[in-house]
């Protein structure tokens, strides 16, 4: 186990050396509570685009369901008629320039592996940049948009934002509660009490703490090939290979064994790059990764992988909010 695995396990299932974290945290906290109070006086140089920006993003390091989220907020507002727009970090990207237009045909590594597959599976206008203001004047000069989604964005107070959309993880909630790096929080909990909604990923029903969303696979598609088969394509039973290169990859092994699956788990870091030597399991089995580790692999997939396409289902109830703030900003 690394040192980042054993970290993650101790803010989650507690462990008695984190208090020797807390000085550290503490000042994290100042940072970024400064950083926030600075935000809300309107200090310092803050970009107000000339369209209303939807931010989704999280309070906790790691994966929360942010990338099937946004696919679903494209689709959802492509339905309302709206020109949508992302703006992305680009977290791991090493484009030739700064902000720089993601093309479906670009490789993971410039593009970055989310933002590679935002664009492939939706084809949205995106760009990355670690400031988010340049980026998304980049695309304004680029493309006619009604609404921008910025990609984990929250924490990044320099761009203006009109609705903030939160994702927290059901199962794993905030952890010990602590902020970095005694504990996952990038914030203080108490933050949550200031956005405009929360969606609880893998909750099944609506509750005080946020919106039910729930991710449900739908196909599996061939990394080599591109063929899309359902998911009766193997038996029950079936053992494979499972790679899961994101932030929590028992999420993806729980998934395949939720489908009747028997997962031979093989979890590597989020935005871990990968080589078929690294993948080169035995015994030689089907191989199952997620979409985002797709991206990477595609270029030298074998026959037998395979990658699982999930989609993000939100609660009714949130949907009914979602509308209702969009007839507030488009009447």
């Amino acid at each position: 186990m690394s040192l980042a695995d054993r970290l993650t396990a101790a803010w989650y299932q507690g462990h008695p050396a984190l208090v020797l974290l807390r000085p550290l945290e503490w000042l994290y906290r100042r940072v970024v509570q400064g950083r926030r109070r600075a935000f809300l006086a309107g200090e310092g140089e803050i970009y107000r685009a000339p369209v209303p920006v939807l931010v989704v993003g999280n309070v906790t390091v790691g994966g929360t369901g942010k990338t099937p989220t946004i696919l679903w907020l494209i689709e959802h507002c492509r339905a309302r008629g709206l020109r949508v727009g992302v703006v992305s970090r680009g977290y791991g990207a090493t484009p030739p320039q700064l902000p720089w237009r993601v093309s479906a045909s670009d490789p993971a590594q410039q593009a970055g592996d989310e933002p590679l597959l935002i664009v492939q599976r939706s084809g949205v206008p995106l760009v990355i940049d670690p400031q988010r203001g340049r980026a998304v004047q980049a695309l304004l000069a680029q493309e006619e948009l009604d609404l921008i989604l910025c990609d984990d964005g929250l924490q990044h107070y320099r761009l203006a934002r009109d609705i903030e959309l939160v994702l927290v993880d059901a199962a794993r909630g905030l952890g010990n509660g602590r902020c970095l790096p005694a504990g996952p929080l990038r914030e203080p909990a108490e933050r949550l009490a200031e956005v405009d909604a929360v969606l609880r990923n893998g909750a099944a029903e609506d509750d005080a703490q946020g919106y039910g969303l729930q991710l449900r696979p739908s196909a599996l598609v061939n990394l080599r090939s591109g063929e899309r088969v359902g998911l009766d394509h193997f038996a029950p039973g079936q053992q494979v290979h499972a790679v899961a290169g994101i932030g929590n990859p028992q999420r993806f092994f729980n998934t395949l064994e939720a489908l009747n699956w028997r997962p031979v788990a093989h979890p590597f870091a989020d935005h871990a790059s990968f080589s078929a030597e690294a993948l080169n399991f035995s015994p030689e089995l089907p191989l199952l990764m997620t979409e985002k580790d797709a991206v990477k692999c595609r270029p030298f997939a074998a026959e037998h992988w395979w990658y699982l396409t999930v989609d993000a289902v939100p609660s009714s109830a949130f949907v009914a909010w979602l509308d209702g703030e969009l007839d507030r900003l488009f009447p």
